[in-house]
C-alpha cells in the first residue's frame, strides 16, 4: 500500500498543518514523531523542554484520535527509524515542516534528505514560519512574510491512517535521556489546549496591558502574550496567531485604543520573531561563532569560572539580576527586557563569552527558540557588528522597573529584611544596619562579583576600541546587507529616520 509519512517535529498540531494537509490529499498517512536521544543529549536541552514536549504530544495524539488515527512516537535516530519503517512497510513520501533548529537538527535534516534520495522517497518540506529557505537577499523579505501570514488557512481533507507496523515501548523518561532532573514547578504546561486558551485570554483581556506592561518583571507575566513556548513547539501556528490578532483588532470598538495599540505592537513583535530566526536560517554558524568574525577573541580567552558560577547560582550580588535567575529556576520564563539585562551583565561587567552563557540560558527558557536565542545572545553581547551596544545597568533597571522592590523581595527572601533605603545597593549597608535587620552581606546577601562601574567602563573601552578598528568597521557593511532589517523606523514625530541610522537603531 502506498502511503506518506508525516514527520511531526516542532509543529505539534493538526490545524494549519501544510505537511499533513498535502500528505492527506495524496492518500493514507502515518503520523510520526521521533524521540531522538542525540538531540536530547545536546547541551541546550533541558528536562522542562522534554516534559513540555510530552504534554504537547498527548494533545496532538488526542486530536488525531478524534479523526480516527493516532500519533506514533518512536525512540531512535531519525534515519534509523525511517530505515526500519521503510523495510517493514515501504512508503513513497516523507512530509514535514521546515525547521530552523540547532546544529544537530540541521545535520540531521541533511542526513534525512540523503537517505530519502538513496531510497527513492519523495522528501517535501513546508514553511513553518515566515522564514525563507535559501534566501538570496533581505530585500523584499517583508513582503514574503506578509504573504505567508496572510494566506488563508485551509481545512484538512478526510484522513486515512496507517498504523505503525510494530509495537513501540513507552516513551523514555527524562532521566533515561540523561537530562537534569530539575523541572521548574511553575512553568507553563504544553499542548494545544493550553496554547489556544492562552491566545484567547490574551486577545480578549490581557492585550490591554501589552504596551507599557511588558518591560517590568512585575507586570510582564500577564502583560506579555505568553505564547512563545507554544509557537516554539508549533502547538499553534504563527499564521493562526497573526490572523486571530488581526480579526480581534478589526472587531474592537472605536474607543478601545489601548487594546488596539497593544495588539498592533504584538503583531510587530511577531514579525521580529521571524526576522531573527531568518538570521540563523541564513547563517547557521552564528550558533557557534561570532557573527562578525572581527570580534573573535574578544572574550573567549578571558573566561572566569567564578563569575559564571555566581551568575548561574543567582549570587552576583545585584538583586534584580539574582531575582531573575530565581524566577527562571521556578517558572522557566522571564520577560525580554530582563533576559537582555542578564546577557548584558554576563557580557560586560562579568566579561563572559556568549556561547556558554547561551547554553545555560537555553536550558532555563521554556520557550527556547534557537534562531531568536542565538541572534539575541550575540546582539546583546555586541558581537554582531551592526547593532548599538546594549549595556544594562542593573541598579537603574531596578529603579525603573521595580522601584518598591516587590519583585526582588518576592524571589529573594533575604531582601525582605533589607530596609528601603538600601534596596538597590544592599551591599553598602553599614554593619550596624545589617545586624539590626538580621541580614548579613556576604552571607545572606552576596557581595557583587565586581565593582559594577569599573568593570562596565573597562568592558566598554575594550569593545569600542575593537569597533574603531578600520578592518572591523569595513566588514560591517556585508553583515548588514545579509542580515539587516529593511524596515525603516519612524521617529516619534512620524518622520522616517535616515538609512544611515538604521544599522544602529534596528534589530
Amino acid at each position: 500500500m502506498s502511503y506518506t509519512v508525516v514527520w511531526f517535529k516542532r509543529d505539534l498540531r493538526v490545524h494549519d498543518h501544510a505537511a499533513l494537509r498535502e500528505a492527506a490529499a495524496r492518500g493514507p498517512v502515518l503520523c510520526l514523531h521521533v524521540i531522538e536521544p542525540s538531540l536530547w543529549a545536546e547541551p541546550d536541552a533541558a528536562r522542562q523542554h522534554y516534559e513540555f514536549l510530552r504534554e504537547s504530544l498527548r494533545d496532538l495524539d488526542a486530536a488525531l484520535h478524534e479523526r480516527g488515527g493516532a500519533l506514533h512516537v518512536v525512540t531512535g535516530e531519525v534515519t534509523d527509524v525511517l530505515a526500519r519503517l521503510h523495510a517493514t512497510a515501504p512508503f513513497v513520501a516523507l512530509h514535514a515542516h521546515e525547521e530552523t533548529g540547532n546544529g544537530l537538527t540541521y545535520r540531521r535534516d541533511v542526513a534525512v534528505g540523503q537517505w530519502c534520495r538513496e531510497h527513492g522517497v519523495t522528501w517535501r518540506e513546508f514553511p513553518q514560519f515566515g522564514v525563507v529557505r535559501r534566501l538570496r537577499s533581505r530585500d523584499g523579505w517583508q513582503k514574503q512574510w506578509d504573504a505567508h501570514v496572510s494566506t488563508p488557512r485551509e481545512a484538512l481533507p478526510p484522513l486515512a491512517f496507517v498504523p505503525l507496523p510494530w509495537t513501540e515501548p513507552a516513551l523514555p523518561d527524562a532521566i533515561a535521556l540523561g537530562l537534569d532532573p530539575h523541572d521548574p514547578p511553575r512553568r507553563q504546561r504544553g499542548g494545544r489546549r493550553e496554547a489556544t486558551r492562552t491566545l484567547r485570554d490574551f486577545l480578549d483581556d490581557r492585550c490591554s496591558q501589552y504596551r507599557g506592561g511588558i518591560s517590568s518583571p512585575l507586570s510582564a507575566p500577564t502583560a506579555c502574550s505568553r505564547l512563545s513556548p507554544y509557537l516554539a513547539l508549533g502547538c499553534v501556528s504563527l499564521r493562526e496567531v497573526v490572523q486571530a490578532t488581526r480579526r480581534r483588532v478589526a472587531a474592537l470598538p472605536a474607543d478601545a485604543s489601548r487594546e488596539r495599540l497593544g495588539l498592533n505592537a504584538f503583531v510587530s513583535r511577531l514579525h521580529w520573531h521571524c526576522h531573527f530566526i531568518q538570521k540563523l536560517e541564513s547563517e547557521p554558524a552564528l550558533e557557534f561563532r561570532n557573527l562578525h568574525r572581527g570580534y573573535d577573541g574578544l572574550r573567549e580567552d578571558d573566561w572566569n569560572d567564578a563569575h559564571f558560577a555566581a551568575l548561574v547560582a543567582g549570587r552576583t550580588g545585584w538583586p534584580l539580576v539574582d531575582a531573575c535567575v530565581a524566577m527562571l529556576r521556578e517558572t522557566g520564563w522571564i520577560n525580554f527586557r530582563m533576559r537582555a539585562m542578564l546577557v548584558s551583565i554576563a557580557a560586560y561587567p562579568l566579561w563572559l563569552h556568549w556561547r556558554p552563557v547561551g547554553l545555560w540560558l537555553a536550558r532555563q527558557f521554556i520557550d527556547y527558540e534557537p534562531g531568536i536565542h542565538w541572534s539575541q545572545m550575540q546582539m546583546q553581547s555586541g558581537t554582531t557588528g551592526i547593532n548599538t551596544a546594549r549595556i544594562y545597568n542593573p541598579i537603574k533597571q531596578a529603579r525603573d522597573h521595580d522601584p518598591q522592590g516587590l519583585f526582588v523581595r518576592r524571589w529573594l527572601p533575604a531582601m525582605r529584611r533589607v530596609p528601603d533605603a538600601w534596596l538597590f545597593e544592599p551591599w553598602r549597608m553599614p554593619p550596624d544596619v545589617q545586624a539590626h535587620h538580621g541580614v548579613i552581606v556576604g552571607t545572606d546577601i552576596p557581595e557583587p562579583c565586581v565593582d559594577l562601574e569599573t568593570a562596565t567602563r573597562e568592558a566598554k573601552a575594550r569593545l569600542y576600541a575593537l569597533r574603531a578598528n578600520p578592518e572591523v568597521r569595513e566588514a560591517k557593511a556585508d553583515i548588514l546587507k545579509k542580515h539587516g532589517s529593511r524596515k525603516r523606523p519612524t521617529s516619534r514625530r512620524g518622520v522616517r529616520k535616515s538609512a544611515a541610522k538604521q544599522s544602529e537603531l534596528e534589530f
